[in-house]
């Protein structure tokens, strides 16, 4: 029918079998589906050879089971409900921990946890639900599928079930995209500064990084966060690299002009030939946001800011920042007052209004330069809400809970 046009370019690429099951095996929200993607995938993929999560060019691999062996597996009855108990066990085991957005900068957040909240359980799903949300999701991955996409990782969304969005982006590379992952430094920089026994300054309102916060902001950074992220990555069965802003001479920066901050600065070019390297490898590449000046000096910048500049060096498809908030509101009190979609003039129209304001105007103002530099389209999504990674790339236009900004 109709939506087999959809289906050919999928059968057509590196997308193993498995993952076209697992599609099957979706509910009809774009939010439910995300959810019961993630565990799919994760227990058929011991199943199959490493192969089928490398390179998009790569092939299928010889000997990997078929797709009435793995229906067998993942759909009998029994096996569905075995997993879906284990998935409530680890659930009702998990408390969620509530973030508290920085209020002084955002190179460096804040964040606590001490909420007792729990993801909400899965409705019972039927075969018609999960067909329907097979044809539901062809055209976005058919879209999607070979094409970059950068996400901006940080704020709640590294406080709050962490695992679940690596996880997501793994799935991102599974089904045929290729994710770069920037990301932030959560609260691990604040809690060591606090363990060495470092206090933060303040210069008119902002954070004063003088030399000894930075070596604690690159050692936490690039080590301890960002390892972390690519081991999770590899425990799940994907290829990952971590890299700094120094590595290849990825992103350069200059000191800000108020240098009573001290090491703090500015992109002002990103060379992101390792990266198309690393893409061409079949890896997903995690950036830590430590940049060097010209004399190789180490300089805090702002991860939205250089997470926009390596989306549009990519001419990247997506461009994903996760943030704290649901996204762009005419009335920051009002979650209805949602605006889903706008296009780059509606975007600086609502700047000049004050309707987007504070903390908001520098994240829109990097969407509109990515999309200046050759990002296709820009997003805004809520990291604290389950795979609103997921729900924000292939949902329709009237179910995504996110803001677009586009051309």
């Amino acid at each position: 029918g109709a939506s087999s046009a959809w289906l050919r370019p999928l059968a057509s690429s590196a997308l193993p079998s498995c993952v076209l099951l697992m599609l099957f095996a979706l509910p009809p929200s774009v939010a439910a589906r995300a959810a019961v993607a993630v565990p799919l995938v994760w227990e058929v993929r011991p199943l199959v050879s490493a192969a089928a999560f490398a390179r998009p060019s790569a092939g299928p691999t010889a000997g990997a089971p078929s797709v009435a062996a793995l229906a067998c597996g993942l759909l009998a009855p029994a096996a569905v409900a075995s997993r879906a108990a284990a998935r409530r066990q680890r659930r009702n085991g998990l408390r969620r921990p509530v973030s508290v957005a920085a209020v002084q900068g955002d190179e460096i957040k804040f964040a606590s946890s001490s909420s007792g909240d729990k993801e909400p359980e899965l409705p019972p799903l039927s075969l018609e639900d999960r067909a329907r949300a097979l044809a539901e999701s062809l055209p976005g991955l058919a879209r999607l599928n070979g094409k970059v996409v950068v996400i901006k990782y940080g704020g709640a969304a590294m406080v709050e079930s962490p695992e679940r969005t690596i996880r997501d982006v793994a799935l991102l590379r599974a089904l045929g995209l290729k994710p770069v992952l920037v990301h932030g430094g959560g609260p691990e920089i604040n809690s060591w500064l606090a363990k060495i026994g470092i206090e933060p300054k303040f210069v008119r309102g902002l954070r004063v990084t003088d030399a000894a916060t930075m070596e604690v902001v690159a050692m936490v950074l690039m080590g301890k966060v960002n390892k972390g992220i690519v081991a999770t990555m590899g425990a799940a069965g994907i290829r990952a690299v971590g890299l700094g802003g120094m590595d290849g001479g990825l992103l350069k920066a200059r000191q800000v002009d108020d240098r009573e901050l001290g090491f703090v600065g500015e992109v002002t070019s990103a060379n992101v030939e390792i990266l198309k390297a690393a893409l061409e490898d079949g890896l997903v590449p995690v950036v830590a946001t430590v940049a060097t000046d010209e004399q190789g000096n180490f300089l805090n910048v702002n991860a939205d800011t250089a997470a926009a500049a390596i989306a549009g060096a990519l001419n990247a498809s997506e461009f994903v920042l996760m943030t704290d908030v649901p996204g762009i509101m005419r009335d920051v009190k009002d979650p209805s007052s949602l605006i889903q979609e706008l296009d780059i003039a509606a975007a600086k129209k609502l700047i000049e209004e004050g309707i987007v304001a504070g903390g908001m105007i520098p994240k829109v103002t990097c969407m509109i330069s990515a999309l200046d530099a050759g990002v296709t389209s820009t997003h805004i999504i809520d990291g604290r809400r389950p795979h609103a990674l997921l729900e924000e790339l292939f949902g329709s236009s009237g179910t995504k809970q996110g803001t677009t900004i586009a051309k």
